[in-house]
Formats: C-alpha cells, structure tokens, sequence
C-alpha cells in the first residue's frame, strides 16, 4: 500500500556522495512505490548566516541534483521549503506546542552552539519546524540518518500531543533508515560522518567534483594500518568505509571485494574506487549540466510547490479548526 514518504535535504554547501548513497538513492526507489515530498529546505539553511548568493546557488544545485540523480517531477513532488508558506506558520504553532526541556536535549543543537557565544534561537526551535515539514503531509514514512532519528521522536511526540489535546487528527510518522548505504563516513576520519560542512575539502567527495579530483581525494583517503582489503569496521574502519562505497557505487558485495583484492595493497584498491566513483558521478554530472541550462528548473519547482500547497493548505485548515482559530471569510 502507498504511503506518504517526506524527507528534504539543506542547501548549505556541495552535496556529496554521502547524501547521494544515504539518501538520494533512496529516494529514487522509494518514489516508485509512494506518494513522496522531497523538499529543498532553505528554511532550516537560515538557522545559521548564510551569503544570499550562495544560498540561491546551492538552493538551484540541489534541486538540479535531486532530478540529475533520477528524482521524477512527475511522480514526486519536488520544490523549496520556503514556496510552500504552510511550513512555517505550522512550524509556529508546533514550536507553542514543544517544551524547551524538549529542544535542550537535541544533540544537533548541543553539537551546534557549542562553544559560541551567541546562538540563534532559530537553531533551537528548528526541531519544531522540522516536525511541521513532516506533519503538514501527514507523512507515514520519513527517511532519516541516524543523526535525526531524535528530531523524528520529537515529531512523533508533537503529533501524538496535538491529537491528544485537539482529537485525533496527525498521522504518526515512522523512520526509514535502510540497512546498507545509510552512513558514508569521512575520507580523513573513517570514525566519523561525510559532511559538506566539513572545513577539509579532502574529508568528502562532492557530487559535482571533477573526475580528477575525485581520484586525488580517494588516492589521499586515510587508510588503517596493515594492508589487507576487509571490511571490518571495528578494527579497520578507514578501509571498511572505503569498501562500502566500492560496494554501493559498483554493485559489488564486501565479500566480492575483499576476494577481488586478496594478497594486495591499498594503492591498486583505491586507485580502482577512483575509477568506479567517476564512472558512477559523471553520468549524474552531465544529466545536472542538462538541467541547469535547461531553464526548465523554476517551473519543475513551481509545480511541484503548487502540488504541496494544495495538501498543506488542507491540512493547515484542519489544525487550525481543532484548535479554534477563527476561519478567514
């Protein structure tokens, strides 16, 4: 049976094939069998500063991304965050619904303000606006990392509130989080993440990065002492990182890799991942050249928020009624 699938992806920096491997790919699949809202969420980019420019810039790059990758317009809602204004006025009323206790616990906002002296209050009520991106579709499923699972429980207990004070009315979302493919960690820290926000350039491979930087940057990756091709991420996880994307990207199980590279060193292995990553992106990059001179990218989106607005326009209505808002004549 079809169900509601959301999820939405920040413009804040290059993509990378952590996203496109833990997320992207799985939209597509997902797409096939469900009604899905898949979101540039330029909302959330804006709870840190952000350069207007690069903030249109990455804000087109994703989108162009999300359809290069082979998103289908027609079949799933593709649009901005911001085109859709039901997100942020739900997103109000879940933040009057959130206790601080609630927003004090998120680890993303310990991990954020961290250090600093100042910190917007806008990085703090985000999980409430995420809660609302997810509920004004009443999503049933909505693909997660494991560094968002907590924001999804918050939503969960938002959804499960506002039923019990007002009446049943929200669905409660469920996490979608395949078992494979789902964390692509560092190039330089096999222990951590890959994350366009990191500072090293060398930690992540960008979905956009040229074919020869993409062979530097793997020839360059971090790899654990010894020289044996296994996946084992306890004891090895800089290679066992690197056998994951050989296996996501080529099709190849670990075990067929390890087969493949028994009794050898790194160097051919990685030079070989160089190769397979090129051949895996390039194909992508050309469709994303296609795209964005295409100028067919603003009105892709414009539907695509049309279609949202119907939906959360609807919903929005309901919440506001249960609550007891008066209704615009």
């Amino acid at each position: 049976m079809a169900k509601k699938v959301l999820s939405g992806i920040q413009p804040s920096g290059s993509l990378t094939l952590g996203n496109y491997i833990g997320a992207i790919k799985n939209f597509v699949k997902l797409q096939e069998e469900h009604e899905c809202y898949f979101m540039v969420v330029d909302l959330h980019a804006i709870t840190v500063s952000q350069d207007p420019a690069a903030l249109r810039e990455n804000s087109e790059s994703v989108a162009a991304l999300y359809l290069a990758a082979g998103i289908n317009p027609q079949i799933s809602n593709v649009y901005m965050q911001s085109h859709v204004q039901q997100h942020a006025e739900l997103g109000w009323i879940m933040t009057t619904l959130t206790a601080m206790g609630e927003l004090e616990r998120m680890t993303q906002f310990k991990d954020k303000s961290s250090g600093k002296d100042s910190v917007g209050a806008g990085l703090f009520v985000y999980p409430s606006l995420m809660a609302a991106d997810i509920l004004i579709y009443n999503a049933d499923l909505v693909p997660v990392g494991e560094d968002q699972k907590q924001h999804l429980e918050l939503t969960r207990d938002l959804a499960g509130r506002f039923n019990h004070r007002f009446g049943e009315f929200f669905t409660v979302p469920e996490p979608y989080i395949p078992e494979v493919g789902a964390r692509i960690m560092s190039l330089d820290d096999g222990t951590k993440k890959m994350s366009k926000s990191n500072p090293n350039p060398g930690s992540y491979i960008a979905l956009l990065d040229p074919p020869d930087v993409i062979r530097k940057k793997i020839a360059r990756a971090t790899t654990d002492s010894g020289r044996e091709v296994i996946f084992d991420p306890a004891n090895k996880p800089e290679i066992s990182n690197l056998m994951s994307i050989y296996a996501e990207c080529s099709g190849m199980t670990l075990q067929q890799i390890a087969d493949r590279y028994e009794g050898q060193m790194y160097g051919g292995f990685k030079k070989d991942l160089g190769e397979v990553l090129v051949a895996t992106l390039e194909p992508l990059q050309q469709k994303y050249r296609e795209i964005r001179s295409s100028g067919a990218l603003s009105d892709i989106l414009a539907e695509g928020a049309e279609r949202a607005r119907g939906v959360a326009a609807k919903t929005l209505a309901g919440v506001k009624e249960k609550m007891g808002f008066l209704p615009l004549r």
